[in-house]
């Protein structure tokens, strides 16, 4: 922790290294996908890595999950790309007001309906990730407002 007087944001910008590796990969069909998750009808699987299965046992079929990929085939991000133009928009709007994928960090949320897991593979549907996506994390969807302890 930093007192007001001592932290400078611009000398510690790059000083700390963030690493991700994937916990499993998009397997789909599909060659293209919808824009958004909140459009999509299309099916497929996340296959996680075997050793993290235990960590899908709490997961229902039916319910729907947070699923945390990385961009692996957007266009490097600059200073260009702090504004865009929606491809459903004609407004050029800041980059941290949209869900493009050209972004300072690649990190996509999309939300998908369970369909089914067996062992290590989630049958999902609503998928806005390209077939070989990484897979950072997968979280519950819960409801807005924060549960009072």
């Amino acid at each position: 922790m930093h007192s007001k007087e001592s932290f400078n944001p611009e000398q510690e910008k790059y000083t700390v290294k963030i690493e991700f590796k994937p916990i499993g990969f998009v397997k789909t069909d599909v060659s293209t996908v919808p824009r958004h998750w909140t459009i999509s009808d299309v099916e497929g699987m996340i296959i996680i890595d075997r050793m993290y299965t235990e960590g899908l046992k709490d997961i229902k079929i039916g319910e729907n999950i947070i699923v945390i990929f990385h961009f692996h085939q957007s266009r490097e991000f600059d200073l260009r790309h702090l504004v865009q133009t929606p491809p459903h928009s004609n407004e050029r709007l800041g980059v941290f007001s949209t869900c493009s994928p050209i972004r300072p960090n690649p990190i996509g949320m999309s939300v998908v309906e369970v369909l089914d897991i067996i062992e290590n593979v989630i049958h999902v549907k609503g998928l806005d990730m390209l077939d070989g996506t990484p897979i950072l994390d997968i979280k519950p969807l819960t409801g807005l407002k924060r549960d009072i302890a």
